[in-house]
C-alpha cells in the first residue's frame, strides 16, 4: 500500500463563527487538545511544513478556528485549547463556545482528534472532556504527543495507565495514536488512517 502524500497544504480562514467556515462539504478532521500539548508542532509535521500552523511559547495562542485544506481534498482544523489557566471568565466562556458551537453544531466535521502530552498521567480535564465528547455522540480519536521525551518503557506504562482510566468510563478505546513531532513518528499511521476514512465516506 503506497503511503498517503501530502501535496499541498494551505491556510483558507480563521475565524470564531462556526457559520462562517467553509461550505464546500469537503471533510473535516479537527486537532484540539489542552493548552502546550504540542498541537501546531504535531500539524507542521504531519503536512511537511514548517509554519503551516503557528507554533508559540506561549500556550493557548490559538483562539480562533483555523482552517487547512490539504491536497484540495479535505480540511485539517486546528481547534483552539482548552484548560489555560491565565485565562479571564470572559474569555474562557467565548472559547468554550466556540469550541463546543464547531464540535456540536458543523456536519462536515468527520472526526476530532484530541491530543494528550504522552509524559502525564490522565488528566482530569482531558477524560473529563471525552466523556463529554461520548455524552455527545462525537467520534474521536486520541494522538498521544511528544514520545520521543520518554523512553519505550515509560511511554508504554503512561499509554496503559490512560487505557485503563478510559475503560472505567467505556466499553471499548477510540483509535489511538502514538506521535513525536520530532522525529515523525506516527505521521504515516495517522495519515492512512485519514485516508481510509476518506475512502470510506
Amino acid at each position: 500500500m503506497s503511503k498517503p502524500v501530502i501535496k499541498s497544504a494551505k491556510f483558507v480562514i480563521s475565524n470564531s463563527d462556526v457559520h462562517k467556515c467553509p461550505q464546500d462539504g469537503k471533510p473535516e478532521y479537527a486537532f484540539i487538545g489542552r493548552s502546550n500539548v504540542g498541537k501546531s508542532s504535531l500539524i507542521n509535521m504531519l503536512t511537511g511544513r514548517k509554519a503551516l500552523a503557528m507554533t508559540s511559547a506561549t500556550p493557548g495562542k490559538t483562539l480562533l478556528i483555523n482552517h487547512f485544506i490539504i491536497n484540495d481534498e479535505w480540511y485539517l482544523v486546528d481547534l483552539p485549547g482548552y484548560g489555560y489557566a491565565k485565562r479571564s471568565k470572559s474569555q474562557s466562556a467565548q472559547l468554550q463556545e466556540i469550541i463546543s458551537g464547531y464540535i456540536l453544531d458543523r456536519e462536515q466535521m468527520t472526526l476530532l482528534f484530541v491530543l494528550v502530552d504522552s509524559r502525564h498521567e490522565p488528566q482530569k480535564i482531558d477524560v473529563e472532556f471525552m466523556q463529554w465528547l461520548g455524552e455527545n455522540g462525537v467520534p474521536f480519536a486520541i494522538i498521544f504527543t511528544k514520545a520521543d521525551k520518554l523512553s519505550r518503557s515509560a511511554l508504554a506504562g503512561n499509554v496503559a495507565a490512560y487505557k485503563a482510566r478510559l475503560l472505567e468510563d467505556w466499553e471499548e478505546l477510540p483509535p489511538i495514536f502514538i506521535t513525536s513531532s520530532d522525529n515523525g513518528q506516527g505521521r504515516d499511521e495517522l495519515l492512512q488512517y485519514i485516508s481510509d476514512v476518506n475512502s470510506s465516506l
